[in-house]
């Protein structure tokens, strides 16, 4: 029986032996009750982005002018337009202050401009209703009668997609001139570290804007502008990852069974150096949602109508200052906050959860 027991045992140990560090940094992580609440939130983000055809009441671009700047849970009345245009997906509406009378063939309503109408019963679809449809704005309209929920939740695409694309340049950039700098060091080094130097003397926000004023406003501009001015740290970091690796044995044993430098780098250094930039991947995440929100706001990013947060808070801040409609502001800015919290305690804990000196 102890033969046995000792068997099982050792067996368990060989198992927990062969494991990857990355196993243990998982269960490191599903540790922090902080950190996978980021996750789970980022989560539900990035499904949100995915699904927003499916799960937004509306296109985020329909205008109804009779709604503008609308309160929170507010419901309109429309007649629902039959489709004559078989290549457009938007459904129309013609608003309608009440629904008067209907004879054989056509109905008479009252606009908003308090004039009675008639229209034919061929021109208009039947609903659940009867003739009318009640449109539920739960987060009200903006200043061009756009349903506000819908435009959130498409403008998680645009934040999200421009934050993962300028850092995944940023990252691209960063692990290059960082490895070629940690490498081979002398004039190579000298070289790189001066322009990252000169970089990082520029405020970034200030460098984004001059980098967006030169490439012109739109999506891709975003993502190069915002991504090449975020790899410097993540070049710092691979650098000095690699200065304290370079000199280690299993490097020394490479080089001596002859491999080249690129494989060196690639396939032995480089490998050791992903934890630190994940972390900071992570953290640089956070600031690119930030950085697109600010162009945004200010005109240089994302161009209307297309939604986006900062510019969704750019056209609802001036209601603030008045007293009304403090909603077109405050939940994109929210939508921000959230974000960027979960991201950072995402951060935090892969932080900790990849710091090999940690217990298992």
């Amino acid at each position: 029986m102890e033969a046995e027991t000792a068997v099982v045992a050792d067996s368990i140990l060989q198992e927990d032996k062969s494991r990857s560090l990355w196993h243990y940094s998982w269960k490191r992580l599903k540790r922090n009750k902080l950190a996978m609440a980021g996750l789970v939130t980022l989560t539900i983000l990035i499904i949100v982005a995915l699904t927003a055809p499916i799960i937004a009441p509306f296109d985020p671009n329909q205008q109804i002018l009779e709604y503008s700047a609308k309160e929170i849970f507010f419901k309109g009345t429309v007649l629902v337009k039959k489709d004559t245009d078989p290549e457009s997906d938007e459904t129309s509406y013609i608003p309608v202050k009440r629904l008067i009378s209907e004879s054989g063939s056509s109905v008479t309503y009252l606009d908003f401009s308090d004039e009675e109408l008639t229209i034919n019963k061929d021109e208009i679809e039947e609903t659940s209703e009867g003739w009318t449809k009640t449109l539920n704005y739960y987060l009200g309209t903006d200043r061009f009668g756009r349903d506000v929920l819908s435009r959130l939740i498409y403008g998680s695409r645009v934040s999200l997609t421009v934050g993962l694309v300028s850092e995944s340049i940023a990252i691209f950039i960063g692990l290059i001139l960082g490895s070629i700098a940690g490498f081979f060091r002398g004039k190579t080094d000298a070289a790189v570290m001066w322009l990252v130097n000169v970089i990082f003397a520029f405020p970034a926000i200030l460098l984004i804007i001059a980098l967006s004023v030169v490439l012109g406003k739109g999506l891709w501009q975003a993502f190069i502008a915002i991504g090449l001015t975020g790899w410097v740290d993540i070049a710092r970091i691979v650098r000095g990852q690699f200065f304290s690796l370079r000199e280690t044995e299993f490097v020394e044993a490479t080089k001596a069974i002859g491999f080249n430098s690129a494989r060196v780098i690639t396939r032995h250094i480089l490998p050791n150096c992903m934890g630190p930039v994940i972390v900071t991947g992570t953290v640089g995440l956070a600031s690119a949602i930030i950085f697109e929100a600010s162009l945004s706001f200010l005109g240089l990013g994302v161009q209307p109508p297309t939604a986006s947060w900062g510019q969704m808070i750019f056209d609802g801040y001036k209601y603030i200052v008045v007293g009304t409609n403090w909603g077109l502001a405050v939940f994109p800015s929210l939508a921000i906050m959230i974000t960027v919290f979960a991201v950072n305690l995402l951060g935090d804990g892969l932080r900790d959860a990849l710091d090999p000196k940690l217990k298992r």
